[in-house]
C-alpha cells in the first residue's frame, strides 16, 4: 500500500470529488482527514470509509473560509495523529453558471473566500507539518479559467488565483522538500448533473470539447491521479497543472 502510515488531509471529503478522492487513499491504507461545513455528511462518511476500509478517520467540522476553522483543523490533525503528509484542497463554493453581469459583490467574494483563500489558509497553517514530512500539496483548480467557460466568472477567477498561488509555492517550497501541484477536473458528480439540468446548453458545450467525450470519475480518475502525486512515484513533479478533462493534458 502506497500510502500506509501516511496522513491525508482532504477539505470536502465527505461528498462528490472529495469522497472520491478519500476512497482512493483509503484504498492505499492512509489515515485521512475530512473536513467541510456539512457536518452530518462528514460522519456519514467517516462511519462508511471506516467499515469499508478499516482505516483511521478524523472528521472535523471547518469552513475554509474562516481563518481560525482552519487552524482548528490543523491543530486537531496534528494533536490526534501527530504529523501530516498529505494535504488536499478540494471544496469550493460558487455561482457556477451565473452570468458575469449578473454577478454580485457577494457572489464573486464566495468563489474568493471558500476557493482561494481556503486553500491559503490551509497551505499556510499545514506548512510546518509539511516540511517535517517532506509532504505533498494537490490543489483543485478548473479548466474554467484557461477556456473562458461561459457562466463561471468567479469560479474562474478564483480557480486561476489558486493556480498562481501553487506554483509560486511549489518554487518557495521545492528547497524544504514539498511538491505543490495542480489538478483541473471535469466530473460526473450530483451537483454537475443537477448543472446539466439547469444549463443544459453550457453543458452540451462542454462535453462536446472534450476528447473522450465522457466526464471522468472522482475515485478512478481523480483519487488515483491524488494518489500517484502524492506518491514516492511523483517525488520529481511539483508546480504542475494536469487537467483531467478526457485528454486534455498536462498545461503550463
Amino acid at each position: 500500500m502506497k500510502m500506509k502510515n501516511k496522513v491525508v488531509l482532504i477539505t470536502g471529503g465527505g461528498k462528490g470529488i472529495g469522497r472520491g478522492v478519500s476512497e482512493a487513499f483509503c484504498e492505499e491504507g492512509a489515515d485521512l482527514v475530512i473536513t467541510g461545513r456539512d457536518e452530518s455528511s462528514l460522519l456519514k462518511a467517516k462511519e462508511e470509509l471506516e467499515q469499508k476500509y478499516h482505516n483511521r478517520v478524523l472528521a472535523i467540522r471547518g469552513d475554509g473560509a474562516v481563518e481560525e476553522d482552519v487552524k482548528n483543523v490543523i491543530k486537531k490533525t496534528i494533536d490526534c495523529f501527530g504529523h501530516l503528509d498529505v494535504l488536499i484542497n478540494n471544496a469550493m463554493a460558487s455561482k457556477s453558471g451565473k452570468m458575469f453581469i449578473e454577478h454580485t459583490k457577494e457572489d464573486f467574494a464566495l468563489a474568493v473566500n471558500t476557493g482561494l483563500y481556503a486553500t491559503f489558509f490551509y497551505m499556510r497553517e499545514a506548512y510546518p507539518y509539511l516540511k517535517e514530512s517532506k509532504g505533498t500539496v494537490i490543489n483543485f483548480a478548473s479548466g474554467a479559467g484557461f477556456a473562458g467557460r461561459i457562466g463561471q466568472s468567479s469560479y474562474a477567477a478564483a480557480k486561476e488565483g489558486i493556480r498562481g498561488l501553487s506554483r509560486v509555492a511549489a518554487t518557495e517550497w521545492g528547497p524544504d522538500g514539498i511538491n505543490v501541484n495542480i489538478i483541473c477536473p471535469l466530473v460526473e458528480t450530483p451537483q454537475m448533473l443537477k448543472w446539466k439540468e439547469e444549463y443544459p446548453e453550457q453543458y452540451a458545450k462542454t462535453i462536446h470539447n472534450i476528447p473522450l467525450q465522457r466526464f471522468g470519475d472522482a475515485k478512478k480518475d481523480v483519487g488515483r491521479t491524488c494518489v500517484f502525486l502524492a506518491s514516492e512515484d511523483a517525488s520529481f513533479i511539483s508546480g504542475e497543472t494536469i487537467v483531467l478533462q478526457g485528454g486534455s493534458g498536462l498545461r503550463p
